[in-house]
């Protein structure tokens, strides 16, 4: 049993209201289409997708394909994270080559190798706050925060103790080296679009 699955079953037996829960009750809801869906320590977050938000994504994706199978790459698909009622819809994520879901149907944190959120005005403050510690808590190697508005990148690595020992602040037009990391290869950010 993971860790989360762990808390899940706590806080069933505590008669407490799950992700699961949380998310099946969206799943009735009339979201709007292009519409982002989170849950970050237990508060429901709705985003729409912007044209700069998708073009950053895209990019961002179509640079590890040249590295990783797709099949690895997700973007938007919930996977649960250390903390109170954490189920985030990453932009961008790598998974391990040896990643499996869980009997649930889920994909585990545990598995999760890079990150890349890119920020939105409204729910900025989740991906330099609550999600970047539930990130560093399950020990993902490499968070990237890509921020239109500052037109800059945040490289967090070195996940230890709920917070990254390191961070490298890259501007938008410079090249942001991953290759020391488990992403190993440079990513370029000279066609990210500023808002």
């Amino acid at each position: 049993m993971t860790v989360l699955e762990d808390r899940i079953a706590m806080a069933e037996s505590d008669n407490t209201m799950t992700l699961d829960d949380m998310f099946e009750r969206l799943e009735k809801m009339p979201v709007p289409e292009g519409y982002k869906v989170e849950i970050v320590e237990g508060t429901v977050y709705m985003s729409p997708q912007r044209d700069t938000h998708w073009e950053i994504i895209l990019d961002i994706v179509e640079q590890l394909r040249t590295k990783y199978p797709r099949k690895r790459i997700k973007s938007d698909v919930r996977i649960d994270y250390p903390g109170h009622l954490n189920g985030f819809a990453t932009d961008v994520t790598v998974m391990a080559e040896d990643a499996t879901k869980t009997e649930s149907g889920h994909w585990c944190c545990e598995d999760v190798m890079f990150v890349a959120e890119i920020i939105s005005r409204s729910t900025g403050q989740n991906d330099y706050g609550p999600k970047k510690t539930a990130y560093a808590t399950a020990e993902v190697p490499v968070y990237l925060v890509a921020d239109p508005y500052q037109g800059r990148c945040h490289l967090y690595t070195d996940p230890k103790d709920g917070d990254y020992e390191v961070e490298t602040i890259v501007p938008f037009g410079k090249d942001l080296d991953l290759t020391g990391t488990v992403v190993d290869l440079v990513l370029r950010t000279d066609e990210f679009p500023r808002d």
